[in-house]
């Protein structure tokens, strides 16, 4: 991991439309991958993922104000879990990596 990235192992990045805030939370080592299985996939689109490197206290903050949440590899959903903004059994692996969502009505 760089030196600009230490203690940060995720990435984050805020999307807001009207009163809507999606956060978007992936792994650092997963971004810009692709990954399938069976009918499943995903692109862990820098796009879309790709903000800040942050910490799981950025995460954590930024997560207090979103309505909607996306979460990619096992740090990014383990600490979704942790935090209680994901349940584990609402939890899918594809090709070996966590993904999840979160939606606050």
């Amino acid at each position: 991991m760089s030196e600009e990235l230490d203690g940060k192992e995720m990435y984050l990045k805020r999307h807001e439309r009207g009163a809507e805030r999606l956060v978007a939370v992936c792994d650092c080592e997963i971004l810009g991958k692709r990954f399938a299985e069976g009918q499943l996939r995903i692109e862990v689109s820098p796009d879309f993922f790709g903000g800040e490197a942050a910490s799981c206290a950025e995460v954590e903050k930024a997560l207090a104000s979103a309505t909607m949440a996306n979460f990619v590899g096992s740090k990014a959903v383990l600490h979704a879990i942790s935090l209680g903004y994901v349940e584990k059994d609402n939890v899918l692996s594809i090709d070996g990596i966590l993904y999840a969502q979160m939606v606050r009505m």
